[in-house]
């Protein structure tokens, strides 16, 4: 049976979302955000309400359809046990039937390519083009952006973000709360959090 599902955002990020929803079969009723200026549709997709008002909708599944990952966290744990989430996987993303796990309201956009024992946590993005490698592990609130590529074997800590077009070699560890900048070159572990930019990716210190 086709899926009612609610995204949580109406931004460029949730409009994405939408596109993945109706592609693979299931309905979007609309969105949920707590900007009260926006228009009653977007993108011919009804704006609903804001958050709180999840209430409405006990029968649909529900998707963050935010970027930001300290975001992401703070609706999840708002609706923890609250409402169903939905996982969203576009028909032209390409995932390995071995030991891949996506977990819940993780999205994986199109041309993304996760591969053999890769494992994602809660609420995760894996973006346009993106490749997660054999045996990588994304803890929960990952944003793996467009065209990033993390060879086999990488773990990106909890609410990290690795840039558009950035590299990360294998066997590697990102700490939580990192961001990993554009086009960087990671070729060592990780271990504090911060901002991290060049080739090799090294510390911006401010």
């Amino acid at each position: 049976m086709d899926k009612k599902v609610v995204i949580i955002g109406a931004s460029g990020h949730g409009r994405v979302i939408a596109d993945i929803v109706m592609k693979s079969g299931d309905q979007v009723l609309g969105f949920l955000d707590d900007d009260r200026e926006l228009p009653k549709q977007i993108a011919g997709i009804p704006v609903l309400g804001v958050v709180a008002d999840y209430e409405k909708y006990e029968d649909a599944y529900f998707v963050i359809g935010i970027g930001s990952a300290k975001i992401r966290e703070k609706i999840a744990g708002f609706l923890k046990q609250r409402v169903l989430w939905y996982t969203a996987i576009h028909p032209a993303a390409i995932l390995s039937v071995l030991d891949v796990e996506i977990g819940e309201g993780t999205v994986v956009m199109a041309n993304a390519v996760i591969n053999a024992g890769a494992k994602t946590g809660r609420h995760c993005i894996v973006n346009t083009g993106a490749i997660v490698e054999h045996d990588c592990v994304l803890e929960d609130f990952v944003h793996i952006s467009p065209n990033a590529a993390l060879a086999g074997t990488v773990t990106v800590g909890t609410r990290s973000w690795v840039g558009i077009g950035a590299s990360v070699r294998n066997n590697l560890r990102i700490a939580k709360d990192c961001m990993i900048g554009a086009g960087c070159t990671v070729v060592k572990d990780i271990r504090e959090p911060g901002i991290y930019v060049g080739t090799p990716a090294g510390r911006l210190v401010k």
